[in-house]
């Protein structure tokens, strides 16, 4: 395999000395041994510089795949380089499903998981949540292995790769299912904000998509069980999509799962993108933050306010729901919330304009910013939305005491202050 050079937006190169392609976990303890510092990269779709390093880049995807499923537990072992594209056929016809995935299944499932990467729904808590047990290699090279109610596994879940190399984890599982999905357009927007509580309660799974440059929330995306009953010919003051749409108007709905009210399987309905729709590389900024659920209907209209500052930067947003959960490093950890999602042109003079705005429109709302994505907000801030990260601080420094996994990335906004 050749060496990683860059992100999937392709604006951040990586600085390793040295890249790995480990085929097994005895090999994983090996690099670790003999490194000075260490990261892992996934699926390269994060947009900042939280996989660099200068030392060891390890790559699990070379590691045999591994999916051993307990019916009994219902749960699956998988290896740390496994997608979620590469695990949900498996899953779905053995008769299991997970709760809930991301909106391109493409990625690592440990990536996403350890970045607090979430999909969507009321009812539905971050990705992580599916985690029962954990194995990492950590700075001695040892393997560590946490399970759920252990001390320390509400730290570990999401943990940045601050821990070690997390080489394997077993998922919770639920019975298969199948989801319908709609697409509803032009929805008032001060309807969909008076309402929004019940609107986004109204599916298993609801986004909203925006260009923020009208009077109207462009697209509505309604993923609910088959088994509910299908929605109406109007919804909140929005009619039913004609044909299959692109989260970005006037784009080809090229890769997007099935709409029109057509019923499929889970992993071919809950994510945006089909398997495979991904491109090797994309030329988009992208950047995410979370407040309190309560505070949605504020926080839009104080986007609202600024949205044409917003502009020629933004590509479209997504806004998302997603429930509380108790993982400390998590954008959810505590109340239930909301994600506001930017996907942006590749224009940095552009992009950093647009994310100052929206981060001082979302200030008062104490915002929480994707650890994967792009944001423009002091360290200080980051730090401080985040009130478990003593006991973070000092569970990385127990397993990692010379900061073999830390890079300046982590050193900023994670260890700094």
């Amino acid at each position: 395999m050749n060496k990683i050079s860059h992100n999937w937006s392709e604006h951040v190169a990586f600085g390793a000395a040295s890249t790995h392609y480990p085929a097994s976990v005895a090999e994983v303890q090996e690099i670790v041994r003999g490194a000075g510092k260490v990261r892992v990269v996934g699926a390269r779709h994060s947009f900042n510089h939280i996989a660099d390093t200068a030392g060891a880049l390890i790559s699990l995807r070379a590691l045999p795949r591994r999916t051993e499923i307990d019916v009994v537990a219902k749960t699956v072992t998988i290896d740390g380089g496994t997608t979620y594209a590469e695990l949900a056929p498996v899953l779905d016809a053995a008769g299991f499903a997970l709760f809930n995935l991301p909106s391109v299944p493409d990625f690592t499932i440990v990536g996403a998981v350890s970045t607090a990467t979430h999909g969507s729904g009321n009812a539905n808590r971050n990705l992580a949540a599916s985690v029962a047990a954990l194995e990492i290699v950590t700075a001695s090279g040892d393997l560590l292995m946490l399970g759920r109610g252990d001390a320390d596994f509400d730290g570990a879940v999401v943990g940045l790769g601050a821990l070690g190399v997390v080489v394997a984890m077993t998922l919770d599982l639920v019975p298969r299912f199948d989801i319908r999905q709609t697409v509803y357009r032009n929805l008032p927007f001060e309807t969909v904000v008076e309402n929004f509580d019940e609107l986004m309660g109204s599916a298993y799974s609801v986004s909203l998509f925006t260009h923020w440059n009208s009077e109207v929330v462009d697209q509505t995306w309604l993923k609910d069980l088959a088994t509910a009953r299908p929605p109406g010919a109007e919804f909140f003051g929005g009619t039913p999509a004609a044909t299959e749409m692109s989260p970005v108007l006037g784009k080809e709905p090229y890769g997007t799962t099935g709409q029109l009210g057509s019923v499929g399987t889970w992993y071919d309905r809950l994510p945006h993108a089909r398997i495979g729709a991904l491109p090797t590389e994309g030329y988009e900024y992208q950047s995410e933050y979370f407040i309190a659920r309560k505070d949605a209907p504020a926080a839009m209209r104080a986007l609202k306010a600024v949205q044409s500052a917003l502009h020629p930067a933004l590509v479209v947003s997504e806004v998302r729901t997603i429930a509380g959960d108790d993982f400390w490093l998590s954008t959810n950890y505590g109340p239930d919330s909301v994600g506001f999602h930017f996907s942006m042109a590749r224009d940095w003079a552009e992009v950093s304009k647009a994310l100052k705005v929206i981060e001082a429109a979302l200030a008062p709302f104490r915002p929480r910013t994707h650890w994967g994505k792009l944001f423009v907000m002091p360290a200080a801030e980051v730090r401080a939305g985040h009130p478990r990260l003593a006991d973070f601080r000092a569970l990385a420094t127990r397993h990692d005491p010379g900061g073999k996994f830390r890079n300046a990335f982590l050193d900023a906004f994670v260890f700094g202050g």
